[in-house]
Protein backbone atom coordinates (compact mmCIF):
# COMPACT_ATOMS: atom_id res chain seq x y z
CA UNK A 1 0.00 0.00 0.00
CA UNK A 2 1.32 3.35 -1.19
CA UNK A 3 1.68 6.13 1.31
CA UNK A 4 2.50 9.75 0.85
CA UNK A 5 6.09 10.30 1.07
CA UNK A 6 6.90 13.38 2.86
CA UNK A 7 4.03 13.80 5.28
CA UNK A 8 3.12 9.74 5.46
CA UNK A 9 -0.92 9.62 5.13
CA UNK A 10 -2.13 6.46 4.05
CA UNK A 11 -5.27 4.37 4.41
CA UNK A 12 -7.49 4.86 7.55
CA UNK A 13 -10.44 2.44 8.45
CA UNK A 14 -13.91 3.82 9.52
CA UNK A 15 -17.48 2.67 9.55
CA UNK A 16 -20.82 3.02 6.54
CA UNK A 17 -23.32 4.00 8.77
CA UNK A 18 -26.87 2.93 7.30
CA UNK A 19 -30.22 5.00 8.14
CA UNK A 20 -31.09 2.09 10.46
CA UNK A 21 -27.60 2.72 12.44
CA UNK A 22 -26.27 -0.53 11.02
CA UNK A 23 -22.28 0.11 10.78
CA UNK A 24 -20.16 -1.75 8.09
CA UNK A 25 -15.86 -1.63 7.66
CA UNK A 26 -14.88 0.75 4.75
CA UNK A 27 -11.67 2.70 3.89
CA UNK A 28 -10.71 5.85 3.27
CA UNK A 29 -7.81 6.31 0.94
CA UNK A 30 -5.45 9.08 0.58
CA UNK A 31 -5.43 11.26 -3.14
CA UNK A 32 -1.98 10.16 -3.83
CA UNK A 33 -0.70 11.46 -7.32
CA UNK A 34 2.74 9.44 -8.51
CA UNK A 35 5.07 12.90 -8.87
CA UNK A 36 8.78 13.37 -10.21
CA UNK A 37 9.91 15.48 -7.22
CA UNK A 38 13.48 17.06 -6.42
CA UNK A 39 14.66 15.11 -3.14
CA UNK A 40 18.14 15.91 -1.64
CA UNK A 41 19.01 12.85 -3.28
CA UNK A 42 18.08 13.97 -7.16
CA UNK A 43 15.07 13.56 -9.13
CA UNK A 44 12.71 10.51 -7.78
CA UNK A 45 9.23 9.46 -8.70
CA UNK A 46 7.31 9.22 -5.18
CA UNK A 47 3.67 9.13 -4.33
CA UNK A 48 2.56 13.04 -2.92
CA UNK A 49 -0.39 13.44 -1.31
CA UNK A 50 -2.39 16.28 -3.19
CA UNK A 51 -2.80 18.09 0.38
CA UNK A 52 1.24 18.34 0.22
CA UNK A 53 1.12 19.71 -3.28
CA UNK A 54 -1.43 22.28 -2.23
CA UNK A 55 0.61 23.72 0.95
CA UNK A 56 3.82 23.65 -1.54
CA UNK A 57 5.80 21.24 0.42
CA UNK A 58 7.15 19.35 -2.73
CA UNK A 59 9.47 21.46 -5.47
CA UNK A 60 8.23 19.46 -8.77
CA UNK A 61 10.58 18.32 -11.48
CA UNK A 62 10.09 19.36 -15.11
Amino acid sequence: MASCALCGKKRTVGNNVSYANNKTKRVMMPNLQRMRIITKSGVRRLYVCTRCLRSGRVKKAV
